[in-house]
C-alpha cells in the first residue's frame, strides 16, 4: 500500500476549512461550558446545523443549568426544540441526560469517557466531542463524515464508527485531532458528500482511493 502523506492532506483541507468557528459546537470552543456543548451535541443529532445553532441559542436563552432544564415542562421544552427534528424523543432524552447529571455527577458533566458513556442517550460520538470541545482532551469524535470519508479516500476499511475512531488514532498524526471532524464535516457537506460526491472539484481528489479505482477501469 502507497505512504499516505497525512500531513500535505490535512494542511490542504486545513487550508479550505481554516476555521474551526464554522460549525455550531465548534464555535463553543471559544469559551466552552460543558453542558451546554454536552446538550448541543444531543441536539444535533440527525439535525442541520443551523436548525442546531438555531434551536441551541433559542433553549440557551431559557436554561443553562441542568437543574433548570429538569424544571422546564416537557411540553414547552418540545415547542423550544421543535425544528431540531425527532424533537419528542430528543426532549426526553435531555431530560433524563440533565437528571442523570443532577443525580450521579453533582451536576457537573464529566471529563472522563466512560462515565460520559454511563450515561443514558450519550453515544461515542457525543461523548468524544464533550470531551474534544469542552475539555480539550486529545479524542477524535466520529460522525458520519469522518466515518465515510478516510473510508472513502482509504484511510481505513471499518464499517463502524467506533473501528473507524480506533484505526484514525493509529494513523492521523496527534495535531490533526482536535480539527478533523470539523473540517471533514464541512468537507463532506460541501464536496465529499454521501451521494454524488464533486469528484471532479476536490481539492484532494488526486489522493483519494475512490479516483484512482475509477482511473484504473
Amino acid at each position: 500500500m502507497q505512504k499516505i502523506n497525512f500531513n500535505l492532506i490535512m494542511k490542504k483541507l486545513k487550508k479550505i476549512y481554516p476555521s474551526t468557528e464554522k460549525t455550531t459546537l465548534n464555535r463553543m470552543r471559544t469559551k466552552p461550558d460543558a453542558f451546554k456543548v454536552l446538550i448541543s451535541c444531543l441536539l444535533s443529532l440527525r439535525a442541520r446545523d443551523e436548525n442546531t445553532e438555531k434551536v441551541s441559542k433559542q433553549l440557551f436563552e431559557v436554561v443553562n443549568t441542568p437543574e433548570e432544564l429538569v424544571k422546564l415542562p416537557i411540553e414547552e421544552l418540545e415547542k423550544i426544540i421543535f425544528s431540531s427534528g425527532h424533537y419528542k424523543k430528543k426532549a426526553r432524552v435531555l431530560h433524563s441526560v440533565s437528571q442523570e447529571l443532577i443525580t450521579r455527577f453533582n451536576s457537573k458533566v464529566p471529563n472522563r469517557k466512560e462515565e460520559l458513556l454511563s450515561i443514558k442517550g450519550v453515544g461515542p460520538k457525543t461523548a468524544n466531542i464533550v470531551l474534544a470541545f469542552a475539555f480539550n482532551q486529545s479524542v477524535i469524535p466520529v460522525d458520519t463524515h469522518v466515518h465515510r470519508i478516510p473510508n472513502r479516500l482509504g484511510w481505513v476499511k471499518t464499517k463502524k464508527p467506533e473501528q473507524t475512531e480506533e484505526e484514525l488514532m493509529k494513523i492521523l498524526p496527534k495535531i490533526y485531532w482536535a480539527d478533523v471532524n470539523a473540517i471533514f464535516v464541512q468537507f463532506g457537506r460541501d464536496i465529499c458528500q454521501p451521494v454524488s460526491p464533486k469528484c471532479s472539484t476536490c481539492p484532494i481528489n488526486k489522493y483519494c482511493k475512490r479516483i484512482g479505482v475509477e482511473r484504473s477501469r
